[in-house]
């Protein structure tokens, strides 16, 4: 889901693609050499390190050919080139070679951003291509990868994806071409399921959804699953948190149809019924017991405890209790 600026010629003598996600990063680079080729079949690409871009390398590469090849040249990890480079690459962002498509691939941030403002001052085509953190975005991209195939998913299915896969943009990506290739019709939740049952129950959601639901024995049976298969424990407290604040958000809330709770809680319709039905046994009290233990949990993982594995364990069985706060009175 990278976005491009206004000028969105592929082959428009420089592109800059900014970000650490290496997914979009690949697919700014594919897309020009794809349109380069178009262009011309004999295009020659050449796909560089900054140990490979030496002082002179870049003249050597964009000087005038007898056959008038056309040529794309990629440097990867730009933020790393020596300064007698950047002077070299900055010399040629003023005056670029014709038949020739250069693709700058820059982390962003401080370190070499003297390149990055260059670049950006020069009219670079720029292609952003941030690391994507927050399960907000994940969720938006494998839309985004279902739009492109002209395909449909229904909104539970495109999360059910994220919470069985998780933060691997790739894996995503390959899910749902694997989805779109081998499913008929509209993709939905039974669809996912059926394809990713075991990396579902292994997810850090379904440990946050049993724990907040009450059901103590199976959150921890989905945490030590989870634990077994990788998912790393920082995702876990992160999911615990989510689940536990979209409690207090919905119990706090003033009543109205899902549609106009979404808007005001900034939560997709689908989820405040899931949330309704988990918030049936939670009482404000237990909401403020869960978040300390979340928050006890989150420091245990990160370092402030021996054993990570029982931060968590104990922060589940005491949101699993806060969950049925109310029926204990």
């Amino acid at each position: 889901m990278a976005r491009k600026t206004a000028n969105d010629d592929l082959l428009a003598p420089v592109t800059l693609a900014v970000g650490q996600e290496e997914l979009l990063l690949d697919r700014a680079v594919r897309e020009v050499v794809v349109a380069a080729r178009a262009a011309d079949a004999d295009t020659d690409v050449r796909d560089l390190n900054p140990e490979q871009l030496q002082p002179g390398t870049l003249a050597e590469l964009t000087s005038p050919s007898l056959f008038a090849e056309r040529k794309v040249v990629v440097v990867r990890n730009a933020q790393d080139l020596s300064a007698d480079t950047v002077k070299d690459v900055t010399a040629y962002l003023g005056a670029p070679a014709e038949e020739i498509t250069l693709v700058l691939l820059h982390a962003g941030g401080a370190k070499g951003k003297k390149l990055l403002d260059a670049a950006r001052k020069a009219g670079a085509r720029e292609v952003a291509c941030p690391k994507m953190t927050k399960p907000a975005d994940r969720l938006a991209f494998v839309r985004s990868e279902f739009r492109a195939t002209g395909r449909s998913a229904t909104p539970e299915a495109c999360q059910a994806l994220v919470d069985a896969i998780g933060s691997d943009l790739r894996e995503l990506a390959s899910a749902v071409s694997q989805l779109v290739a081998d499913v008929e019709g509209t993709i939905d939740e039974a669809v996912v399921g059926r394809y990713y049952t075991g990396r579902a129950e292994a997810s850090s959601f379904t440990v946050a959804d049993r724990a907040v639901e009450g059901r103590a024995a199976e959150a921890l049976e989905a945490l030590r699953w989870s634990l077994a298969t990788g998912v790393a424990p920082v995702m876990i407290t992160s999911a615990l948190a989510q689940g536990v604040r979209a409690i207090g958000k919905l119990s706090s809330a003033r009543g109205g149809r899902p549609a106009d709770l979404a808007r005001e809680l900034g939560m997709p319709p689908w989820k405040i019924d899931r949330v309704r039905q988990q918030m049936r046994g939670w009482t404000p009290d237990g909401v403020a017991v869960a978040l300390q233990a979340v928050a006890e949990a989150d420091a245990g993982v990160k370092g402030g405890g021996d054993d990570p594995e029982y931060a968590l364990e104990k922060a589940v069985v005491i949101i699993a209790r806060a969950a049925r706060s109310r029926g204990r009175g």
